[in-house]
């Protein structure tokens, strides 16, 4: 018959299963931050070349494609590691069914860009298209995040997703900027959807300050120091508050673009930082627990081998031994406090004589895993907090654009003019939108 150790040397187990499967899945998301860094840069390339009228930048391309095509490669081997195996713990469903959308966007990009070599696309559609294969794969790294259940693990994961998510954002501004400049004049149109932008880079940036670790947040304000980020700063205000009579620089445009690429190089070292964070701290937590199973393991076939021993004699009252156990357990006293702090040692220290010390160390080594679980769940809670808001509030976005024919940049206009003019949280408007859900649906059918 199976003990309570026995099922405690399970459970560990089962949390070993757990981070070695996160372990990989925190492996994807750096071999899918490589390969969106590589699709941004191919974007920038292939909407100058098609800009130009296939006259520039076409070398360039030719480079940054065979860099995009190995990324593909190496997420798609990596893909190739997250099979589905028998046994394996947690509900990954809506992870691979984000993984077959990207796949499907990955099967499609020889189509996009034999259209980009003929000129049959216009620069924003490039730019469009581009957005949307690299959303799906931001969206794998999402999922990650949302499935982590170490929450140290998790902090890391979300810090690392806005992290992403920004600097993906900061690739659009580059490209709209370099639109604006190109063009010699600034619409109010461009100049709003600069500004969006903007706002989203900071929205992520700042999330992602809320989840990282010091040396992260140290290393990218580093980053951000110097001449580059003031020479951004200088272009953005000329672009930003250009009068629509205003004639703009057009060599201009290259500046920007150089300008925007030395910063988006620069966030590539930050966030090579966080997956190398990632990597560290998922085989710290895996060689602990490890350890700690092994220590559980010997205990339980310490214990095993006592059970081959003769059992006391009863008591002169006729109270067998077993009685013992049945006190510690109801004892009102707490095992913890009253066996030390050293479970594995107050255990092995009693292996060879019967009583309630004993069972008190193997109660201390169970409350300890029920106090670290309770203790993970809810700091795993306070950090899906922000995983929730972010897909209440696409939710929200997605309701606007399919019912009032909004494009997604009106859509969170909108839900943010909202949440200021009634003074209420983002969430909390995106909540009451969702909440007319079935209302609209009806009507509309």
């Amino acid at each position: 018959m199976k003990s309570g150790l026995s099922f405690l040397v399970a459970a560990r187990q089962c949390e070993i299963d757990e981070l070695e499967q996160l372990a990989g899945t925190s492996a994807l998301a750096h071999v899918l931050g490589q390969l969106v860094h590589e699709l941004q840069r191919e974007r920038g390339a292939s909407n100058l070349f098609v800009a130009s009228g296939g006259q520039r930048f076409a070398e360039q391309r030719r480079r940054l494609i065979a860099a995009s095509d190995q990324a593909v490669r190496d997420a798609r081997a990596c893909f190739d590691q997250l099979e589905p195996q028998a046994g394996y713990p947690g509900s990954r469903a809506r992870l691979f069914s984000r993984i077959a959308y990207a796949l499907h966007g990955l099967d499609a990009l020889a189509g996009l860009r034999q259209r980009v070599d003929g000129l049959a696309l216009a620069p924003s559609e490039v730019i469009a298209a581009y957005i949307k294969l690299i959303a799906s794969l931001l969206a794998v790294v999402f999922e990650a995040a949302d499935s982590a259940t170490d929450p140290e693990i998790s902090r890391l994961l979300v810090a690392y997703f806005n992290f992403m998510q920004g600097k993906e954002i900061a690739g659009q501004e580059r490209a709209a900027g370099a639109a604006i400049f190109a063009s010699g004049q600034a619409s109010s149109t461009q100049q709003q959807q600069l500004l969006n932008l903007i706002d989203a880079q900071e929205r992520c940036l700042q999330t992602f300050g809320n989840f990282a670790d010091h040396e992260a947040l140290s290393l990218w304000r580093t980053s951000q120091a110097g001449q580059t980020l003031a020479d951004l700063e200088r272009m953005r205000r000329i672009a930003c508050t250009a009068g629509q009579a205003s004639r703009l620089d057009a060599e201009q445009s290259t500046s920007w673009f150089d300008c925007c690429t030395r910063r988006i190089d620069a966030m590539k070292q930050v966030e090579d930082f966080l997956a190398q964070q990632l990597r560290q701290l998922c085989k710290q937590k895996i060689s602990q627990a490890r350890g700690e199973l092994l220590a559980h393991e010997r205990v339980l076939q310490a214990l095993a081998q006592q059970e081959d021993m003769p059992s006391a004699p009863p008591s002169a009252s006729g109270a067998a031994a077993e009685a013992v156990p049945l006190a510690a357990f109801f004892d009102s006293g707490d095992p913890v406090r009253s066996a030390g702090t050293n479970a594995g040692a107050g255990v092995l220290s009693n292996l060879h004589g019967y009583g309630p010390q004993m069972e008190r160390a193997i109660l201390e080594m169970m409350q300890e895993q029920s106090h670290r679980l309770q203790s993970m769940s809810d700091e795993l809670n306070t950090v899906r907090a922000a995983l929730h808001e972010r897909k209440v509030v696409e939710r929200a976005k997605g309701l606007l654009m399919a019912h009032r024919q909004l494009t997604e940049e009106a859509a969170y206009r909108m839900l943010r003019q909202t949440a200021m003019e009634q003074n209420r949280r983002l969430i909390e408007v995106a909540e009451s939108v969702l909440a007319l859900e079935n209302y609209l649906t009806t009507g509309k059918n």
